[in-house]
């Protein structure tokens, strides 16, 4: 092979590898509907926001992102204001929900999605990094794993591509 052949080459490889980190990153864009959010400590799975939770992330394309899971069932204050819940009321929607925004990325090789959050329902996640281990990143689905949920143990979140 001719020294220009062999660069050529070298230059199809080095495009064709950029081209597929641009794909990988650019697949997870859009919005996602909540499939389910589960957690495992100790082998014990549990729903993190109680059964049959609804959800919906949204990967803009400028980098930006919201994040939204709100338990199903939660109770109706009694004063009808969210800003006079009872201790008990207060609990379950803080316990069963997440609202997250800020600002994402996905590696080079697609295996990981960091959440830069800027605010979320969880004061303590404001202005940190969240990292997620991609299991899953297709047309259909995206499943990520967070090593060490807020809760205590692994939590797997699956999400299917909203149409």
């Amino acid at each position: 092979m001719s020294l220009s052949s062999r660069l050529i080459a070298a230059v199809l490889v080095v495009c064709s590898a950029s081209s597929a980190t641009a794909q990988r990153a650019k697949d997870i864009e859009g919005s996602w509907i909540l499939i389910s959010s589960v957690n495992e400590v100790n082998g014990h799975k549990t729903d993190q926001f109680g059964p049959h939770p609804n959800g919906m992330v949204m990967f803009g394309a400028d980098g930006r992102f919201m994040l939204t899971i709100i338990g199903a069932g939660l109770p109706r204050f009694a004063s009808n204001n969210r800003a006079n819940g009872t201790p008990e009321e207060n609990k379950a929607v803080a316990s069963r929900s997440i609202a997250m925004i800020g600002s994402y990325a996905v590696d080079d090789d697609g295996r990981t999605l960091t959440l830069r959050t800027e605010n979320a329902t969880f004061p303590n996640w404001d202005g940190t990094e969240q990292t997620r281990l991609i299991v899953t990143l297709n047309v259909g689905q995206l499943k990520y794993m967070t090593p060490s949920a807020s809760g205590g143990g692994v939590g797997t979140v699956t999400w299917a591509r909203a149409h």
